[in-house]
């Protein structure tokens, strides 16, 4: 690979004003195209076998009226009621431009029989149901946000408070991230510059994750257009590609500042650069590709599409650092350390891999690795201990943006009904067409009223061949609640079972609700899936990288304690609800359950971007000496100051979109932040260094019968650098022997 990379290199450094222009085009056409089309996230569930998928089913094919559900328009007044007067005359004029927009299937009015229910006790509050002729995924959110701002239009003018809930509401209430964006720029810009010492030198790694974020976030909107990508996607996708672009960026700029420190002539050093560090960037981030992409393992729509979508922002990242970034350091030439600031100074014991305050530290843990050990997993046990107690749940749009339509529309709801109608429970029953479905139908209603936890049942709803229907259960708790989960659970495995027993009706549990439920139950049993899954592809990996059965263990079990420890800080800030105040919430709030196995994916990527970073420096050394204990010192002393600096910036990155207002974009930024500067410090820097002290020369066993097939790799293109060094001297000695012939 690195002779691939090394003439890569060359030819960005060649064609370097090609190669910026290409960029430059590129990323201008697809944000333009991508402005344009708009976005099509949305977080649409499906679920192939479960009870709220056969609910669905059977909606789409007897009751397609009502296949793509109903989003409550949800109306207030302080003063009056809202069943007379000039309040009822805005909420029907409202009522008549939602029933006119070429979008909408149905209305339901609060003022017909049928909507009787949509009126509050104290007549202060009514929604009116929106029906969508397609599902919610089919619009772009400009879309939605023009039909909501016309209905919403004489709403406003008659001062009435007003909000879209349902799957319209969270539509259109997507958190803005330009803040946390702009404070993790910031940050990495204060990173890098204490880093580096140069202001250019810090522009560099700032400009290629920019345009590659910039390129990735508009293909991902653009691939909403195709397949569903969740609302909580582009976000995710933000996240990872500013983090890892500017980290990938990191290491090869250092790499070059170094080898010119050395005397390698600028343009040489470049394609230097991208043919070793360059091959490791390659060779991480592919990791963490294949790790975010085993999600697919996983069998859940919604997960594979964050998956993927996050796939994307970590593979432009990898071509922005392979192409772009040399094109520009080949544009600024010998000026990568213009502009230096003053008061920051490298001194020869900064970089001297034997007297730096890092080789001291690598020193230090190599003395004392058993304490050095017992230190780091005193450290991680305490914090993974909350994990035992993970529950997962959904996403608590209580808890959403105060300025939100979502979560404005949750509390009007919430005073006006109770918080059950948030997350009404949606019984489909298919009817064999029989005399006795009436009765069949009127007892299961009874019986589910019966249940200490439903407020209200609605009578049924038939569709009109009368082969179906629905039935509306209304739980006394809020959807995220565990009593409105107790409920689902009894509904499906008691209560309508009993009801049905002996006839030829069947009833399936749907709705969002317990769409939601469904997800948890399937993401819990399909993590031991993918978290082995994950193991097994990166153990493989590291075998192939580095010729060894124990670093590929090690990395794997310490990369395991990262994440639970990181489990365990979500778990006690967002479950427990311990120190909930300072991230800006009001309490307690679920697990989202695809959090616990996106992050796992993630961070197990991520964590091997710092093992091979290491690894390839520690190998390097043992290679050239045999001496473990040397290594290990030398090893990390020469790569603890990137890493750190690298995890510094990812941290920031990560941890800046706790700011959000999303519950669910906080527990991934906390999360995430957390793990990394875990990793970066306790785990890469004191645990795996311990630990291979300890092992000495057993951390390089490989079993003859294993050696014999693994192909030989390169991560950082030693190999090819000994063949260069070669290559040059015997070049050298050409042209020495041809000056003494013609002397």
């Amino acid at each position: 690979m690195a002779p691939v990379l090394y003439r890569l290199g060359h030819f960005c450094v060649r064609r370097r004003y090609v190669v910026l222009g290409l960029w430059a085009v590129l990323v201008v056409a697809l944000v333009a195209l991508s402005f344009s089309l708009g976005s099509k996230a949305s977080d649409n569930l499906s679920l192939p076998g479960t009870g709220s998928q056969k609910a669905t089913d059977l909606l789409t094919e007897r009751f397609p009226s009502q296949a793509n559900g109903t989003s409550p328009i949800v109306v207030h007044t302080d003063t009056g009621d809202m069943v007379s007067g000039s309040n009822q005359d805005a909420v029907n004029k409202a009522i008549s431009i939602a029933r006119a927009s070429d979008i909408v299937e149905a209305v339901v009015s609060p003022y017909d029989p049928a909507g009787a229910a949509q009126v509050s006790k104290d007549k202060k509050t009514v929604y009116f149901s929106v029906a969508l002729k397609d599902s919610i995924g089919t619009y772009t959110i400009v879309q939605i946000e023009d039909l909501v701002a016309d209905i919403e239009a004489p709403l406003d003018a008659a001062k009435l408070d007003n909000a879209a809930g349902g799957a319209m509401g969270q539509k259109i209430s997507k958190s803005s991230t330009e803040s946390s964006e702009a404070i993790g720029i910031a940050a990495a810009i204060i990173i890098l510059l204490l880093t580096f010492g140069s202001v250019v030198s810090m522009m560099v790694p700032i400009a290629t994750a920019i345009f590659g974020l910039a390129g990735a976030l508009s293909l991902i909107t653009l691939l909403s257009h195709v397949v569903t990508i969740p609302t909580v996607g582009p976000t995710l996708g933000t996240m990872l590609g500013l983090g890892v672009g500017i980290d990938y960026a990191l290491f090869l700029v250092s790499r070059h500042r170094q080898q010119l420190a050395d005397g390698i002539e600028v343009n040489e050093s470049i394609a230097l650069a991208i043919a070793t560090t360059g091959g490791a960037v390659l060779f991480a981030g592919t990791t963490v590709v294949i790790a975010i992409c085993s999600l697919a393992l996983a069998g859940i729509p919604l997960v594979s599409a964050m998956g993927f979508t996050a796939a994307i922002a970590v593979v432009v990242a990898i071509i922005a650092a392979l192409t772009l970034l040399p094109a520009l350091l080949a544009v600024l030439g010998p000026r990568i350390d213009a502009w230096r600031v003053p008061f920051i100074k490298r001194t020869a014991a900064d970089t001297d891999h034997d007297t730096s305050r890092w080789a001291r530290w690598a020193h230090g843990v190599a003395d004392r690795p058993w304490l050095a050990m017992i230190a780091a997993f005193a450290i991680l046990i305490p914090l993974a201990i909350p994990t035992l107690s993970m529950q997962l749940g959904q996403a608590d749009t209580s808890q959403g943006p105060p300025d939100a339509q979502s979560t404005q529309a949750y509390d009007l709801m919430t005073a006006g009904f109770g918080e059950g109608i948030n997350g009404p429970i949606l019984v489909t029953a298919q009817l064999p067409g029989a005399s006795t479905d009436a009765a069949t139908l009127q007892k299961l209603g009874e019986d589910m009223a019966k249940d200490a936890d439903v407020a209200a049942v609605s009578p049924p709803t038939l569709n009109s061949a009368k082969s179906a229907a629905i039935i509306s259960v209304i739980p006394k708790t809020g959807p995220a609640d565990d009593k409105t989960t107790d409920l689902v659970n009894e509904l499906r495995d008691t209560t309508i079972p009993a009801a049905l027993k002996g006839t030829e009706v069947v009833a399936y549990v749907g709705g969002a609700t317990a769409g939601y439920i469904d997800l948890a139950t399937d993401i819990a049993d399909a993590l031991p899936r993918v978290i082995i899954t994950v193991i097994i592809l990166s153990f493989l990996v590291l075998l192939l990288a580095f010729r060894s059965i124990a670093i590929p263990a090690q990395a794997a079990v310490m990369n395991l304690f990262g994440v639970a420890a990181s489990y365990g800080v979500i778990v006690a800030v967002f479950q427990f609800g311990w120190l909930d105040g300072l991230i800006g919430l009001d309490g307690p709030v679920p697990i989202v359950s695809f959090v616990p196995l996106m992050m796992f994916a993630i961070l197990f990527g991520l964590s091997m971007d710092y093992e091979v970073f290491l690894m390839s420096h520690v190998e390097e050394e043992y290679t050239a000496t045999g001496d473990n204990r040397r290594a290990v010192v030398r090893g990390l002393s020469a790569s603890a100051k990137v890493i750190t600096s690298a995890a510094l910036i990812m941290v920031f990155v990560f941890g800046s979109f706790m700011f959000s207002d999303d519950p669910t974009v906080k527990q991934f930024g906390l999360g995430l932040a957390f793990a990394i500067a875990i990793d970066a410090t306790v785990i890469r820097c004191l645990l795996v260094p311990a630990l291979m002290v300890i092992m000495g020369k057993a951390n390089w066993w490989l079993p003859h019968w294993i050696d014999r097939f693994l192909p030989h790799l390169s991560v950082e293109g030693g190999n090819f650098l000994v063949t260069q060094d070669a290559a040059k001297k015997r070049a050298e000695t050409g042209v020495r022997l041809k000056d003494l012939d013609e002397g």
